[in-house]
């Protein structure tokens, strides 16, 4: 039975395979052939010429990216053209910038997160942010970091990451309801607990890894369902370490051929 779901694939799952333009035309020919739909670009250089040839020689959309806040900040007209020369609209941040400083530092760095929401919004673009575990740390008003970030700035669309929704100790489809209309575009990342032994104190401790969709204990049968009520349009694998495995390309075909059996 055909799939009835499209998926795609951040790209910073292959980083390490999409260094040249000859490098990302192959890597998304193959990835066309394992069943992706999409793709996000993240993780190499930024050369939107690249992304362009490349996605329309394998016919392979390029549906969001992760860029560098300056860009956004001191840009944001040029950024929004360039990802228009592609054909996307939705101009992503990777990472929050301001974690394990102080609190002071930490506000700063929302305010300037939404700053850069309200100008890719202005220059006709749609800001993402990817969360990570680090913004369910807790302000002394009492909210986390995320939560903040949420409250404060509507131009602010997230990429939910279920593995660091899971890692950052907070209820997946918990978060999943309650951004409801702003998680246009999610991450698919599963979640393998491991206890790796320190040779130091000789005691084991806990290690999760990530793992690709379906190799995990995150209930995908529940939170796709949830993303899908929540109003997400784009559906994105990512395994960090997928690059470094002697066969990048068999971990992320693990995830696809488990989504479209199931999805």
């Amino acid at each position: 039975m055909a799939s009835k779901m499209k998926f795609g694939l951040n790209l910073f799952s292959l980083r390490k395979q999409i260094g040249t333009k000859e490098a990302l035309i192959a890597t998304l020919a193959r990835l066309k052939d394992l069943g992706y739909d999409y793709v996000q670009y993240s993780g190499g250089p930024w050369e939107p010429a690249w992304v362009k040839e490349a996605s329309e020689q394998t016919g392979m959309p390029v549906v969001l990216t992760h860029v560098k806040l300056a860009a956004m900040l001191e840009a944001p007209a040029k950024l929004v053209a360039e990802h228009k020369l592609f054909g996307c609209e939705n101009v992503g941040l990777g990472m929050f910038e301001f974690r394990g400083v102080d609190e002071a530092t930490r506000l700063e760095g929302i305010a300037k997160i939404g700053e850069a929401a309200e100008k890719i919004t202005a220059a006709g673009g749609k800001f993402f942010y990817h969360n990570h575990n680090f913004e369910f740390q807790k302000l002394s008003s009492g909210k986390t970091v995320f939560d903040t970030l949420f409250e404060a700035h509507p131009d602010v669309n997230f990429i939910l990451d279920t593995f660091w929704l899971q890692a950052g100790g907070v209820a997946i489809l918990e978060y999943i309801e309650k951004l409801k209309g702003r998680i246009g575009c999610v991450h698919l990342k599963d979640f393998l607990p491991t206890f790796v032994k320190n040779e130091e104190t000789g005691k084991y401790e806990s290690k999760p890894k990530f793992a690709p969709v379906g190799d995990g204990n995150i209930n995908w049968h529940a939170v796709i369902p949830a993303f899908v009520a929540a109003g997400a349009t784009y559906f994105l694998v990512e395994q960090d370490d997928a690059t470094d495995y002697e066969d990048p390309f068999e971990q992320v075909g693990r995830s696809i051929k488990y989504l479209k059996e199931n999805f």
